[in-house]
């Protein structure tokens, strides 16, 4: 029987959507450390928020209690309705609740998303201003709880027109590729299990 090594909590990014590969950068990330598919529990739901990821994903991910976690979730948050203290208590929540001994929590912040540019000026500078908000409060919880977060917000990478699928919300199997390699690195250069 395989042991459980890897849990995903989150939305459509963790779910894989951009890529036609089953669970997208989950799955290429998981490779990288040599783990098999049945060693990996993806929860990653198309549209999930914080609080849809804390009411169906976390009590799955608490029983799993695997050695790698990944919590990315937040934009749906963000380009809905969005409550900042919510937001906050929710991502503390996640972070605080998954962390623990011989557990490495990972996490990224939120790049700029490609459809937001053909938005009205009042909603792209509404949008940005949510999404600087958000990135420093995940910065902020993730360093807080010794949760390792990948800071794809400030990599230039994300502004490359091939890191995004048609839709210009989801990444597309290149977005996928990079952002297994960061993650991985980050992880295995913290110690984790590569």
């Amino acid at each position: 029987m395989t042991r459980t090594r890897l849990t995903a909590l989150g939305d459509s990014f963790v779910e894989g959507y951009g890529m036609a590969a089953a669970d997208g950068w989950v799955r290429l990330f998981a490779d990288l450390f040599g783990l098999p598919e049945e060693s990996i529990v993806n929860l990653g739901r198309y549209g999930a928020t914080t609080g849809d990821v804390i009411d169906t994903q976390l009590g799955i991910a608490l029983a799993a209690r695997t050695p790698l976690i990944g919590v990315m979730v937040g934009a749906n948050d963000l380009l809905g309705a969005y409550v900042p203290e919510q937001f906050r208590a929710n991502l503390a929540t996640l972070f605080s609740a998954l962390t623990g001994p011989d557990t490495v929590v990972f996490t990224s912040t939120y790049p700029r998303i490609p459809r937001l540019e053909a938005m009205p000026r009042a909603f792209r500078e509404l949008m940005t201003a949510r999404f600087f908000e958000a990135n420093e409060c995940v910065r902020e919880l993730a360093a807080a709880t010794g949760v390792l977060c990948l800071d794809i917000a400030r990599s230039p990478s994300w502004d490359r027109p091939v890191m995004w699928s048609a839709d210009g919300l989801h990444p597309s199997p290149d977005g996928h590729r990079v952002f297994a390699d960061a993650m991985a690195d980050l992880v295995a250069t913290s110690g984790g299990l590569r």
